[in-house]
């Protein structure tokens, strides 16, 4: 049988055993409906209760500020659109020019209603800084979002900092953390986050479903009508299985954190180093604080294309940058936003180790990309 090694864990994981199991009985045994007042529904209402519990638990925040989505890209769209709609002055929006692109199309779509949006660059490193932010805001700033973490270069921005630069300016502010929860330690409370989208196959919980965290006190239009789920915020009969199952899988991976971070950096260090060893030149871009794992790796003069078509012959998976975005061959626009010189920019690629990665893995992965850039 053909070896497989998965090394693009930015784009989805793989679902916990735990989580799968959590999911199983509200699919074949207690699939009644949450909002329906008979006793079958007892158990999936108080099964949706435990799940925000959970969620909460694990990023600070309460359990009626989590609201329950099909996944980031919802999530994304519900702040951006909601917050414009709801400010009959059209105050500004301030995001970065490297967000994911649900945050970037959302803002495309309210900017054509003439709601005013602003695109921050970041520094060559891949950072959004107070200072960068300064330079845009004013105090008719409505809603500032930067993402917690790059999705493609894996960078960590000061999102306190940010924070309390936004609220000086009495604007909100929302981050797309899809790539960071469940990946590194966020407690919303205390950096001062408003919004926060996270969507569950990035930490290894089933597709298809999310979350939203809207601080208490903040006003929030709703995102669809109908019935009065989400407190009346979100209509639609909620998909208690895949709820069950992003909370297991969230619990899980931030009970081990401390144990996957360091898995995961070690498998990074030994990639490298065989990298290293070889000769091999190369970019890595970004800053100093990113996510353990994720490698976004430029090689002068090759093409990121034929490389990722080389390694999937070899049974290897990883990205040319942005999953969400791999149809199109361009140089993503994460790379424009730090300047990365076209030559580099063409030979890019991405690989996002994760905790079910090995070190044989590793070695295959580094013994491939030498044979092929070399």
């Amino acid at each position: 049988m053909k070896q497989h090694i998965y090394a693009d864990n930015a784009a989805t994981t793989k679902l916990d055993k735990a989580a799968f199991e959590a999911m199983t009985p509200w699919l074949l045994e207690e699939y009644g409906n949450a909002s329906q007042p008979y006793a079958f529904a007892r158990k999936p209402k108080k099964a949706l209760a435990d799940a925000k519990v959970t969620i909460a638990g694990c990023i600070g925040a309460a359990p009626e500020e989590i609201y329950f989505t099909s996944g980031g890209t919802e999530s994304d769209n519900w702040v951006i659109k909601s917050s414009a709609f709801s400010d009959p002055e059209k105050r500004a929006t301030i995001i970065s020019a490297f967000e994911h692109h649900a945050i970037l199309r959302s803002c495309a779509a309210i900017g054509r209603l003439g709601y005013p949006v602003a695109y921050m660059w970041p520094s060559d490193e891949g950072y959004i800084t107070p200072e960068i932010l300064e330079k845009y805001i004013t105090d008719n700033t409505r809603l500032v979002s930067v993402m917690f973490a790059n999705n493609e270069i894996g960078n960590i921005q000061p999102v306190r900092e940010l924070c309390e630069a936004a609220h000086t300016h009495g604007a909100l502010f929302h981050t797309d953390a899809v790539q960071a929860v469940g990946h590194i330690r966020i407690n919303v409370h205390e950096l001062g986050i408003d919004f926060l989208s996270a969507s569950a196959h990035k930490f290894n919980g089933p597709k298809g479903i999310g979350f939203l965290y809207i601080r208490k006190g903040v006003e929030l239009l709703p995102y669809a009508d109908g019935g009065a789920q989400e407190n009346a915020h979100r209509a639609g009969t909620e998909n208690v299985a895949a709820i069950v199952g992003m909370a297991a899988a969230l619990k899980e991976n931030c009970d081990l954190l401390e144990q996957n971070q360091q898995h995961i950096l070690d498998l990074e260090r030994l990639l490298l180093f065989q990298l290293d060893k070889a000769g091999v030149i190369y970019k890595r871009n970004g800053g100093d604080r990113k996510l353990p794992g994720l490698l976004s790796l430029s090689f002068l003069g090759k093409d990121g294309e034929a490389i990722l078509h080389r390694m999937d012959l070899m049974g290897i998976s990883i990205s040319t940058g942005s999953a969400c975005d791999s149809v199109n061959t361009e140089i993503s626009h994460v790379l424009q936003a730090i300047r990365l010189d076209e030559d580099y920019a063409e030979g890019t690629i991405r690989i996002s180790l994760g905790k079910d990665n090995t070190e044989k893995d590793v070695e295959i992965i580094a013994a491939a990309l030498i044979k092929i850039v070399v």
